[in-house]
């Protein structure tokens, strides 16, 4: 392989890369579209976290809630907004 084929290969690896992370995020929001509301308990299995966690971040502003009697809601999209708060990005990532 010539050095002007591996530049081209790279090229198209990261182009290739773009895509799969662009058609990723395009099937999350088909998937969960910003106004979609979750419970404690799915909110709890989708972070990995227990209980006690939750509340701990509740208390500390860390994620947004709503609560109606013993009930506790999320939104998706602040869920979204939390991680993106504490997102770190590749040193690999353009």
């Amino acid at each position: 392989m010539t050095h002007y084929d591996e530049f081209f290969k790279e090229q198209y690896d990261r182009i290739q890369q773009k895509l799969d992370l662009l058609t990723a995020k395009v099937m999350f929001n088909q998937q969960f579209p910003e106004d979609t509301f979750i419970d404690n308990p799915k909110f709890m299995q989708l972070m990995g976290i227990s209980a006690k966690t939750a509340q701990s971040w509740r208390d500390n502003g860390v994620v947004s809630y709503s609560q109606i009697g013993s009930k506790i809601y999320y939104r998706l999209s602040d869920i979204r907004r939390l991680l993106d708060r504490y997102h770190v990005k590749s040193t690999l990532e353009e």
